[in-house]
């Protein structure tokens, strides 16, 4: 559950009370070998949301870092998957997205993330560079004023992912691609 000041939003609170930025790291397409570096420096920078999926084939690395993690005593992740060769939709090179973080001296990337932020979503960002991680995570101490929020309106909204590797007719959790996105499609 998001709380529900739209220019403080850092944290949601979970069922069982405890809270957890509202920002998290996306592994999916993290190399092999990088992937487990850039979570622990996640966590080092105060994540606690890491993206993780079986289909992602990163489940060994993440874990072992992660249980190295917890034994220090460590505590336990929108951006339209730039760089894929597959998926294209680069939010952050709409020219909007462009020229809000030019105005606020943000990168487009933060104006991105503080964007879906401010909507009350959680945004899960895939970085395994240390730089662009530390850079996700400063989008706390600032907002998007209301006239440039106004403009992200005019971006037109898609799926990245229609979901049909997770459809079978018989052997399927979901048996049609409208079952899957609850009608959201």
């Amino acid at each position: 559950m998001a709380m529900s000041n739209h220019d403080n939003i850092h944290y949601f609170k979970l069922n069982t009370g405890a809270i957890i930025p509202s920002i998290g790291l996306g592994t999916w397409q993290a190399d092999p070998g990088l992937v487990g570096n850039a979570v622990a420096i996640a966590i080092k920078h105060g994540y606690r949301h890491i993206d993780c999926a079986r289909v992602y084939k990163n489940e060994k690395e993440i874990g072992s870092v992660l249980k190295n993690l917890f034994s220090e005593g460590v505590g336990y992740s929108p951006l339209g998957s730039p760089g894929t060769s597959y998926l294209k939709g680069e939010v952050i090179k709409h020219p909007i997205i462009s020229m809000v973080a030019e105005k606020l001296g943000k990168t487009p990337a933060q104006v991105a993330l503080r964007w879906g932020l401010q909507m009350s979503h959680s945004v899960l960002p895939k970085s395994t560079n240390e730089a662009r991680i530390k850079e996700n995570f400063d989008i706390f101490t600032w907002s998007i004023p209301k006239e440039l929020f106004a403009k992200f309106s005019e971006i037109g909204q898609g799926r990245l992912l229609r979901g049909t590797s997770f459809v079978h007719h018989i052997y399927g959790d979901y048996k049609t691609i409208e079952e899957l996105w609850d009608g959201e499609i």
